[in-house]
């Protein structure tokens, strides 16, 4: 007839943001509540029973009164979303994330994965190179350093430590950033702190201020892999995103053999520095730390032509910007497969309901001191709220499964990566030791010694009017023996000390022979001139090519591993290959006992490594999975940040049984392993999820 019934109408009107907004149906509806003719309004009553209830006035038009309530209901303004509960509010956000979630997903499928996803690809991986080469940097130039520095034994182990501490606050911090202020911006920030102070620390001098430099490096490097594993998620399809995040972690890879043939190829050749003066040394080793740097500086000046990740700027309500690089992906992809007539269909994308509080601040309040605290501390106080949201009901269980999945691995894998080089030195010295020459009452007189004395027991001679010059004692030990009128100079000297010996008018100059030396001597008319400037702590010597042998093989050894990782991770599931890998490495850990010899440990090294590579890829992957984009940076960064502590205990734990037992060592990592691998188990599996 021409007119549409009066329910029909009212159902027609959809609640929207807290209004009612009446549908684009081609209807014309003028005014609040439209005119309706006589004929209209006898239309509306027209077929109802005898037995329906009928209003009074109905036939006259005149509306009833419950008509009349719902309509000034339906006209009454909207609530405030200040005024509205904060839990109404939380509902309402989290069912708009589902819907961007899905929409999302879409939108990078329409995209497609081409040119762009490749770009950021290699810029990232510079970031995680940059990563790798941080853990390598200090074992390798820790054997020339020492020396420069005059560095005990408790002084190397801090300046080991001491990076992985930072590395674990720089995680938490960075990654807790990330989710509120950006991906690239955060990246950046975090890339510049390490670049800066791994510079800066190249040139000081002092052991303090270098082990200060090395820390906050180690804070600057700590961000970049929570934000890096969640910024490349964010521009990849669910159907790419286990594949690429692994073929992502073969840079990790590549740092680690970067750093291990770079110092190869520069730490040897000692004379490539300056000095100035006496107090200033600018050595080969200080070279490698500079070289170390670049690749964090390359990926910060590509990082500058990156734009921020769009679903992150959808997440705090920047719709046209998110939009823009979204077609800006699109666009580039499409270009590059010879399709640049392809249009981008998306008009518009969900954004969720934005329902933090941010405080701007006037430039007129306060001084610039007090505006910047109430900013920063608003920021850290958001940060600490998301590190609370991950242990919340809906994430406590994943939560604590993961911290114990990744602290395991961390805590067998960094303790056995420590122990394996400390164990193949140790093989070393057993069997330097066992090559040692004893000499017994031996009587020399009016010789000059001007050769190197190595790996030598000299126990009750006599050395009388002998002259030691211009050589060097390595590994010699004196016992019970006489020296009288004899002359010692320009004498080195390692590992070298004389017991319960007597020294009768002897004359020492331009030696390094300190008092710490002579143990339980009798010195009799004899004298010490000119000793030798600089430290006097004897060292090691190592062998810095097995070290730096050792470390390339254990990297290039986790080639395989990555390989298979990214091929089957889409294919297998993100759980079975984190229980499968850490199960067979644990399986790896119990061969060890047969490790007697330096080629047998650095084979099972290897093998570790490259069995170990796969949980620790699939574990990246899950875990960025498994959190939504607004607590998925803060979420990983907590979990790589207890992961550097297990690190941590790790080195300190391992390295104090070197010498005295295998097997405890690897007992404690196997036995992680297992338990670590078996809880993986029960995790989710996300392959098949969207990111929320």
């Amino acid at each position: 007839d021409g007119y549409r019934n009066t329910n029909q109408v009212s159902d027609d009107y959809r609640y929207q943001d807290g209004n009612y907004d009446a549908p684009n149906d081609g209807y014309y509806r003028g005014g609040d509540e439209p005119a309706q003719e006589e004929d209209a309004q006898s239309d509306v009553t027209e077929g109802h029973d005898e037995d329906d209830e009928v209003y009074e006035g109905e036939y006259q038009g005149i509306p009833h009164p419950d008509d009349i309530k719902e309509k000034q209901k339906k006209r009454a303004p909207a609530v405030d979303d200040e005024y509205r509960d904060r839990a109404d509010l939380m509902a309402e956000r989290m069912e708009d994330e589902e819907q961007l979630a899905h929409q999302y997903e879409n939108i990078i499928e329409e995209c497609g994965h081409g040119r762009f996803q490749w770009t950021l690809f290699f810029v990232l991986g510079l970031a995680l190179m940059a990563d790798g080469v941080e853990v390598f940097v200090v074992g390798f130039v820790l054997p020339s350093a020492e020396k420069d520095m005059c560095l005990s034994s408790s002084n190397k182990g801090m300046l080991g430590l001491i990076v992985y501490l930072g590395m674990m606050v720089g995680a938490v911090l960075l990654g807790g950033l990330a989710d509120k202020l950006g991906r690239k911006q955060c990246l950046i920030i975090s890339l510049a702190i390490n670049a800066a102070f791994a510079f800066l620390s190249s040139f000081v001098q002092g052991y303090g201020f270098f082990l200060f430099c090395r820390l906050i490096s180690g804070l600057g490097i700590g961000g970049t892999l929570p934000i890096v594993f969640a910024y490349f998620s964010e521009f990849l399809s669910r159907e790419k995103r286990g594949e690429h995040l692994s073929w992502l972690c073969m840079f990790w890879m590549i740092g680690g053999i970067y750093a291990s043939a770079m110092a190869w190829s520069i730490i040897p050749h000692y004379g490539w520095g300056f000095s100035m003066g006496t107090k200033y040394h600018f050595h080969s080793w200080r070279v490698f730390v500079l070289v170390c740097a670049l690749p964090c500086i390359a990926s910060l000046v590509a990082l500058k032509f990156m734009p921020e990740s769009p679903r992150f700027l959808l997440e705090i309500g920047k719709h046209d910007e998110a939009w823009m690089i979204l077609k800006q992906v699109h666009d580039t992809n499409m270009r590059a497969k010879g399709e640049p007539e392809r249009v981008f269909t998306v008009s518009y994308i969900k954004t969720p309901k934005q329902v933090d509080e941010f405080i701007e601040i006037q430039s007129s309040t306060g001084t610039w001191y007090q505006r910047w605290l109430v900013r920063i501390t608003t920021t850290l106080k958001q940060v600490w709220d998301n590190v609370l949201y991950c242990l919340t009901a809906q994430y406590r269980m994943n939560t604590l499964m993961l911290a114990v999945v990744w602290f395991t691995m961390a805590l067998s894998y960094y303790g056995l990566i420590v122990w394996f080089p400390d164990m193949i030195r140790y093989l070393q010295d057993e069997a330097y030791e066992s090559r040692v020459k004893i000499f017994d009452e031996e009587e020399v007189s009016h010789f000059t010694f001007n050769f190197t004395l190595e790996n030598q027991i000299h126990r009750n001679g006599e050395y009388r009017n002998d002259k030691f010059i211009g050589m060097k004692f390595k590994e010699v030990r004196f016992e019970d023996s006489l020296f009288e009128d004899c002359y010692f100079e320009d004498v080195r000297s390692s590992e070298t000390f004389f017991e319960n010996c007597t020294i009768i008018s002897t004359v020492f100059y331009n030696t390094d022979l300190y008092e710490h030396k002579f143990i339980n001597c009798r010195l009799i008319n004899s004298t010490f001139m000119k000793e030798k400037e600089g430290c006097h702590i004897d060292f090691e010597e190592d062998n810095d090519f097995l070290i730096y042998l050792v470390s390339f093989l254990g990297s290039l050894s986790v080639l395989p591993g990555n390989i298979i990782s990214a091929l089957l991770m889409d294919k297998i599931g993100r759980i079975k290959m984190i229980g499968g890998s850490m199960l067979i490495s644990a399986v790896c850990c119990f061969f060890l006992f047969f490790g007697n010899s330096e080629s047998a440990m650095i084979g099972w090294q290897c093998l570790f490594c490259g069995a170990s590579i796969a949980a620790w890829n699939a574990l990246d992957v899950i875990t960025v999975e498994l959190y939504p984009t607004d607590k998925r940076a803060t979420a990983f960064g907590i979990l790589n940040g207890l992961c550097k502590f297990g690190a941590i205990l790790g080195n300190s734990i391992f390295s104090s049984f070197v010498g005295i037992t295998k097997v405890v060592p690897i007992l404690l990592a196997s036995s992680a392993l297992v338990g670590g691998g078996l809880l993986a188990l029960r995790l989710p599996e996300t392959r098949e999820q969207v990111l929320m």
